[in-house]
């Protein structure tokens, strides 16, 4: 099943897409899946972020790889940070280029939404608890990051974490392909197989944590092959089982243009 959420009449809804057409759920976010208030043709909706977190939990280091190009020990324990909801853009939405930035890098990942409240539970409860599987972007301004010594303003600025195009719930994601493409090239492409913290596992971890409320994004840590996007590029994180996140990178007033 792919959930969706998207504008119809100037308002938010959430539905579920079959084909071309898509069926718009009766009452708030995902809470019934079964009843359904009008169907509408997808030409005619604008889809929006499919989740609408209170915390974006984000995860660093999580591929041995990523851990390698950055001259960085893989950790012991997951590296947690937090994204900003106000960072949370949709599909097809404009990735815009902070002024203040000279290097703004794509990082294609897996993102899980959870399903209902959960604190504390243990690995082998985490799928209970888990509503679907998105494509994420965790863009970051690379040069503010080393700047600083951490990573708050980096990867905090507005639509800096683009997400979608929707969130499939019949998935395994324990061996799925991970790509990005930047203008068509394939820039980054691993298999989340080579997560060296697994779903069951980081779920659980985040969840000692901090208590984890409907609609939270988890993003997982992204694969070798980050880099640099220029504003005019068009940006796309392909997960297999998933589908396709594209978004085209605007330039923020004094950021020129790719030539």
């Amino acid at each position: 099943m792919r959930l969706v959420r998207f504008q119809v009449q100037g308002r938010p809804a959430f539905g579920i897409l079959n084909n071309d057409e898509v069926g718009e759920l009766d009452g708030e976010g995902y809470v019934s899946l079964t009843s359904l208030r009008a169907t509408h043709r997808t030409a005619d909706l604008n889809f929006l972020a499919p989740c609408v977190p209170t915390k974006i939990v984000a995860v660093g280091l999580n591929y041995r790889d990523h851990a390698r190009e950055l001259g960085m020990a893989v950790p012991e324990d997951p590296i947690l940070f937090l994204k900003p909801p106000t960072s949370l853009i949709g599909p097809d939405a404009a990735i815009i280029w902070p002024s203040m930035s000279q290097q703004v890098d794509y990082e294609g990942e897996l993102g899980i939404v959870i399903r209902d409240r959960v604190r504390g539970i243990a690995p082998n409860e985490v799928r209970d608890h888990i509503l679907g599987y998105t494509c994420a972007n965790d863009v970051t301004a690379r040069d503010l990051q080393k700047k600083d010594g951490q990573w708050t303003r980096a990867k905090g600025f507005d639509t800096f974490c683009p997400v979608g195009p929707w969130i499939e719930t019949d998935l395994d994601p324990a061996d799925l392909l991970v790509e990005s493409y930047l203008n068509g090239e394939r820039r980054q492409s691993s298999r989340t197989s080579q997560l060296i913290f697994g779903i069951e596992r980081l779920v659980s971890f985040i969840s000692h944590v901090m208590t984890l409320q409907p609609g939270d994004l988890i993003i997982t840590g992204t694969p070798a092959g980050i880099g640099p996007m220029r504003p005019g590029d068009e940006i796309e994180v392909r997960i297999e089982g998933i589908g396709s996140l594209k978004n085209r990178v605007s330039a923020e007033f004094g950021v020129r243009s790719a030539e």
